[in-house]
């Protein structure tokens, strides 16, 4: 056999480059093509409407609109909301990241669980469960004897609910972040300090923070990049009482004008877009600072050992996710089985007659459960086989300009919604170049919308089984001839499959409950639960919203725990709760 390859060494060079150049220059410029027609072209269209509206290069309206009161007390709005709730958020994600991180308290498993899934739950479901606890009527004040008086307005509208929500909403956000510093971190630092003599408080302090700064800077910012671009909060807090943010400001402009106030709407977005891209750049360069990845021998382990106190952290951590989770949830669900507002919760009073109207009966909201199931399943379908090309395509194929793409690729994840909804919008009102198809006012303009925000959070895993994966199948079918289509569905894509399979379950979570995107693009007939439920808020049918919220959290839940059950197959550190 020596021979014979030795013998047709000259017909393998002729056939290998060939197959090689085509692979090369075919799968890298098809990513890139990809990359630019999700990301691109939609944020290129949104910097052309807001600086050159009508065809004609007119910053001074961009700035005029900017400038203008509301849009500045928006802003200011927006800036104190995020940055506050972005303190809140580091504090107490902080402190749970450390002490699930560090520390010998039990339970881990089940904490980081329930402390991720507060955050997978939709940000508008939370704010109405937390409004359903706050409320006059709330059967769980009520059962501790805090109930406010009655015709009290709810203690959590306005500034300061937007705050306590959302700090609590994104603190599993800094967990997450410090949680993949601290596993860069070799347990022989920890070691060396031990035997001199160190506590565990001062190897924290003296040790693990300075090691760790780049991580609390990026954790830091995005927690307030994320409060800069959340919608749902603001809007089921803050809207009751007039108190805008610049994502609440835009959504109120489209609702008032419509198509009219495209332009307007583009320059808050270029706003918005400019703040949150520079809190993310700053991220970005924050975690550079850490280096680049160290080979250690042994990972971070438990140190701090809490002895008596361990059953009492435990109790504080638990009582946290019952603030956190359990309360909200029980007085949201108190609201769903009730008959009407203000009649107490007993045995004779119960009733499942709410979730028989959103679940059985009303039309628009059973399509709306319809509508998020079928967007979301088809997202994470298409997006589940194309980050299986994308996967390879970047970790072999891609070269010196793979972080380049991989840029462009991450900004709809990265910016917030709005963002991308007003540049969808701006992309698709007119009918498409030599097709002459609109697909405004369509179900295909949240599709595209989803693809192009969860493609990252797709490639996620099998980007990181590529990486595990060594070459030699991938060669050994390029000398049997295969071709580049052949080799990605009989070698790549059988090994990548298990983490498809999972970034799909991913994508599915994060899209079936999304509101900020669809609550900008969605038209009649294609609502999705996330726009019936503030709708519904909106309308005065409490009950009827908290029965939905309840029903896709129960599907958010079923979908975390699927996705534990198959953590075994998956590489390292993708599930974010599993710690």
């Amino acid at each position: 056999m020596t021979l014979a390859l030795r013998g047709d060494r000259g017909g393998l060079r002729r056939r290998l480059p060939r197959i090689g150049r085509a692979g090369d220059l075919g799968l890298p410029i098809l990513v890139a093509l990809v990359g630019l027609l999700f990301a691109g072209l939609p944020f290129l269209r949104l910097v052309m409407a807001a600086l050159a509206p009508g065809g004609r290069f007119a910053p001074g309206e961009a700035w005029a609109e900017i400038g203008s009161r509301a849009a500045v007390n928006a802003t200011l709005h927006t800036f104190e909301t995020a940055g506050f709730s972005a303190l809140g958020a580091f504090a107490i994600g902080g402190t749970v990241a450390l002490l699930l991180g560090v520390s010998d308290v039990r339970g881990k498993r089940p904490l980081a669980f329930a402390f991720v899934l507060s955050m997978m739950v939709a940000p508008q479901v939370a704010a109405l469960a937390f409004l359903s606890l706050a409320a006059p009527h709330s059967p769980v004040l009520a059962a501790l004897g805090l109930s406010p008086a009655p015709g009290t307005q709810n203690s959590l509208l306005g500034r300061g609910g937007i705050i306590l929500v959302m700090a609590l909403h994104h603190a599993p956000l800094v967990a997450i972040t410090l949680w993949s510093g601290l596993r860069s971190i070799p347990h022989s630092l920890v070691e060396a300090a031990q035997l001199e003599g160190a506590r565990p408080s001062v190897i924290i302090l003296r040790i693990l923070l300075p090691v760790l700064r780049p991580q609390l800077v990026a954790a830091s910012l995005l927690a307030f990049v994320a409060g800069i671009g959340n919608f749902g909060i603001p809007a089921l807090l803050g809207l009751p009482v007039n108190y805008l943010t610049l994502p609440t400001l835009i959504y109120r402009r489209l609702s008032s004008f419509g198509p009219a106030g495209l332009s307007d709407a583009a320059a808050l977005s270029l706003l918005v877009a400019l703040v949150a891209g520079l809190g993310i750049l700053a991220s970005v360069l924050a975690t550079r600072r850490a280096g680049g990845k160290v080979e250690i021998e042994q990972p971070l382990q438990p140190f701090w050992h809490l002895g008596p106190a361990r059953p009492l952290v435990a109790t504080g951590l638990w009582l946290l996710i019952a603030l956190k989770l359990g309360l909200p949830f029980l007085a949201l669900l108190g609201e769903a089985l009730t008959p009407a507002l203000g009649v107490a919760l007993t045995w004779q009073s119960l009733t499942f007659d709410k979730f028989a109207e959103v679940l059985l009966r009303q039309d628009v909201t059973m399509r709306a459960f319809r509508n998020s199931f079928l967007f979301a399943s088809a997202a994470a379908i298409i997006l589940a086989f194309a980050s299986i090309a994308f996967a390879y395509g970047l970790e072999r194929r891609m070269g010196r300009l793979r972080r380049a793409v991989e840029l462009i690729v991450e900004l709809p994840y990265a910016l917030p919604g709005v963002v991308l909804a007003i540049a969808c919008i701006l992309m698709f009102l007119k009918p498409l170049p030599l097709i002459g198809v609109s697909i405004y006012a369509t179900p295909f303009i949240i599709l595209f919308a989803y693809l192009a925000r969860f493609l990252p959070l797709a490639l996620k895993a099998p980007v990181a089984a590529m990486a595990q994966i060594e070459a030699h199948h991938e060669e050994a079918a390029r000398l049997d001839g295969a071709s580049l289509r052949q080799m990605l569905r009989f070698v790549v894509a059988p090994t990548l499959a298990p983490a498809a399979t999972v970034s799909a379950l991913m994508v599915f979570l994060v899209a079936f409950n999304e509101l900020t995107v669809s609550a900008l693009l969605w038209s009649s007939g294609t609502e999705t639960l996330g726009v019936v439920l503030f709708s519904l808020k909106e309308a005065g049918l409490a009950g009827e919203a908290a029965a939905i919220a309840i029903s896709a959290s129960a599907v958010i839940l079923a979908v975390m725990l699927l996705l534990d059950r198959c953590a075994h197959r998956l590489p390292d550190n993708v599930l974010p709760w599993r710690i």
